[in-house]
């Protein structure tokens, strides 16, 4: 764009920005070939190279990526393709590796840095102390005085369940993962509220908690049915938990939506779009987790922010089994 208006970059950079000493031809010019370039200036990260190097580190815990890419890709729109660098650094879990690459992004003057969590459950801060802003996410920091922002896993659990319970479901049964894990424990907080607002409960009374896989699912399942004719409706942690289920409930005989409806979370569509019917899904928008994150390190480069956890609603993917 600068070469096109033949101006230089800063140059171009004053007039996009409306900075003073630009002449209103050369202004013209640069606005001009911004227009013929269909260039529209990002307004989150117009304010980066004033005095700042216009990148950020991500680093995440998360071996698989199937919670750190999307948070990435969120961040990534919002700080404007082209306009910030993210460097994305894999801890794998090891503290003594996160220290690593939190000092090789130091030495790399990043403006910032987003800690993307292995677990929901709440972590450990990176340093009492640090030179750069920093935002958590998926995870939150332990500390309050820190910045986070997370998915609301008791209100995704709620919705799930009212989404079931507007269906005329009231017989219902919720198949969780590990007893450890924070999402867990909020997602079956939520589903008792939900359950509760209708003077209801869960059919046997009980969160089947255990492991976040398809094995899981399918056995409690299996389990469920025998003793429960009338079960009506599954409220699944995870979406392999919830095609375990939907692999029970169809070599029993069961009707998948009809008899009962089915739907779980992370909305994973390697998993919800392959089997019969296809399965629906809590989406945790991990996306909006990493644009919000992004917006307010923005906000924390260039002034204060107040700290504390930020909480990202959740939205239902809505396919075949409910």
């Amino acid at each position: 764009m600068a070469q096109l208006a033949g101006v230089s970059i800063g140059t171009a950079s004053k007039a996009l920005n409306d900075r003073a000493h630009v002449r209103a031809s050369t202004r013209q010019r640069v606005v001009d070939a911004a227009e013929h370039l269909r260039f529209h200036p990002n307004e989150l990260a117009r304010g980066l190279f004033a005095g700042q190097t216009g990148t950020v580190g991500l680093i995440t815990g998360d071996l698989e990526g199937r919670f750190s890419l999307p948070i990435l890709m969120g961040a990534e729109d919002a700080f404007g393709t082209g306009r910030v660098s993210v460097f994305l650094c894999d801890a794998r879990g090891d503290a003594i590796r996160e220290q690593f690459h939190l000092n090789a992004l130091l030495r790399r003057n990043v403006d910032g840095i987003i800690v993307v969590g292995a677990l929901t459950n709440a972590r450990e801060p990176i340093a009492m102390e640090f030179p750069v802003p920093v935002v958590y996410a998926y995870a939150p920091s332990a500390d309050p005085r820190d910045v986070s922002v997370v998915p609301d896993d008791v209100g995704a659990g709620a919705d799930a369940t009212r989404y079931l319970l507007n269906q005329g479901r009231t017989r219902i049964a919720h198949i969780s993962g590990d007893v450890g894990y924070t999402a867990a424990q909020e997602r079956a907080q939520g589903v008792r509220e939900a359950l509760a607002e209708r003077g209801l409960g869960l059919i046997d009374d009980t969160v089947h908690f255990g492991s976040w896989s398809e094995h899981w699912g399918r056995s409690v399942t299996e389990r469920l049915i025998a003793r429960y004719p009338d079960l009506d409706g599954i409220v699944c942690g995870n979406d392999q938990i919830s095609r375990g289920a939907l692999d029970a409930l169809q070599r029993a005989g069961w009707d998948v939506p009809s008899r009962v409806a089915l739907l779980g979370f992370d909305n994973w569509e390697v998993l919800t779009t392959g089997p019969r019917p296809q399965l629906t899904s809590v989406d945790l928008n991990f996306e909006r987790v990493g644009r919000e994150a992004a917006r307010l390190l923005f906000e924390m480069m260039s002034g204060t922010v107040e700290p504390g956890v930020r909480l990202i609603s959740s939205s239902i993917a809505t396919r075949e089994s409910a």
